[in-house]
């Protein structure tokens, strides 16, 4: 039998570094931090314990470049929906909506993510977090503004001011007027995006 290529190797590495990903996301959300156990992690995924290290050096790591790929996918997904979208507007409402969704759909998991980037390891910036800024970043680009790069900072820090205010235990906001908030900062109309109701909250919500 031949000796496999560097192309097949090269692949059959991201699909298990992407088996992985996806195992600690379920597990994370399914069960919380501190009960899933990088073991559990290797056997959800087909995939042996050691592998893990060899990507990641600890599980703090592992599930932020999870959830960051996470936050990939579905804000790709929102702004390639049908029908697509090539208005500036469009896509900063589409993304606002896909982060905020994170927060309402699984609050268990981003709640640990938010957390985790408090601790001494702080923000990571993995690949699939740049894929995620790029995607941040191209959409205030596409909305029209001056200075992508700074404007992206601004966003990405209002989104994860959002996603902390939803999830706060014991005093939440309601995700609406945060969605309010965000979409008359950038001058947005309510009816963008995917609006959770037919009008705005009103002030005193």
């Amino acid at each position: 039998m031949s000796p496999r290529s560097a192309a097949v190797n090269e692949e059959l590495r991201r699909r298990s570094r992407e088996r992985l990903l996806q195992a600690t996301v379920e597990l994370v959300d399914e069960r919380g931090y501190e009960a899933t156990t990088l073991a559990d992690i290797a056997d959800r995924a087909g995939a042996a314990r050691g592998l893990i290290s060899y990507y990641f050096p600890g599980k703090r790591q592992l599930l932020q470049s999870a959830v960051h790929r996470l936050m990939h996918r579905e804000l790709a997904a929102g702004l390639e929906r049908e029908p697509c979208a090539a208005d500036g507007r469009e896509r900063l409402a589409r993304a606002i909506d896909a982060v905020l969704g994170l927060a309402r759909d699984r609050p268990r998991l981003m709640r640990t993510h938010m957390a985790g980037m408090l601790t001494a390891e702080g923000f990571i910036q993995c690949p699939e977090q740049q894929r995620l800024a790029f995607l941040l970043r191209d959409t205030v680009a596409r909305y029209g503004s001056a200075d992508p790069d700074t404007d992206y900072r601004m966003l990405r820090a209002l989104l994860m001011g959002a996603v902390v205010a939803i999830l706060l235990p014991g005093a939440p906001m309601p995700a609406e007027r945060l969605r309010a908030e965000l979409f008359q900062r950038y001058g947005l109309a309510w009816g963008l995006g995917v609006p959770p109701s037919a009008e705005p909250p009103a002030e005193g919500f």
